[in-house]
């Protein structure tokens, strides 16, 4: 009978590079629906403060509050149109954009480094 003292070495040689590959993306997919949930919240806030008739200063400081999670440094607000055009029963268009970098190198082989993940939020002005 022959010696297995080598044998679940090398069966973790081969599964530990899958397992730690799923492991990554899963981090990197959770940080990913976490990106969008927020951007998609402070989109809604936004969007509702530019249909009621709030400066774009109160709009973007609103969109930086409600970005809990998020390096606000990185995430930009773009607002449309200028508050002077803002009459009721238009449209005000808040679209917010913020980069994503992947943890695992596989995965960002197939997106553009960094990934840009936006929201466009529109919204009727009251």
């Amino acid at each position: 009978m022959r010696s297995e003292k080598g044998q679940s070495l090398v069966e973790m040689a081969l599964i530990l590079p899958i397992l730690l590959l799923l492991l990554t993306g899963m981090l990197d997919f959770g940080t990913l629906i976490h990106v969008e949930l927020v951007m998609d919240h402070a989109g809604r806030e936004a969007a509702r403060a530019a249909s009621v008739g709030k400066n774009d200063l109160d709009i973007k400081q609103l969109t930086m509050n409600q970005a809990a999670g998020l390096d606000i440094t990185q995430l930009t607000v773009m607002i449309d149109p200028d508050p002077t055009s803002r009459q009721q029963g238009t449209y005000a268009t808040v679209t917010l954009s913020y980069p994503i970098h992947f943890f695992t190198p596989v995965i960002g082989a197939f997106f553009p480094k960094p990934y840009v993940l936006q929201n466009k939020t529109v919204m009727r002005v009251e």
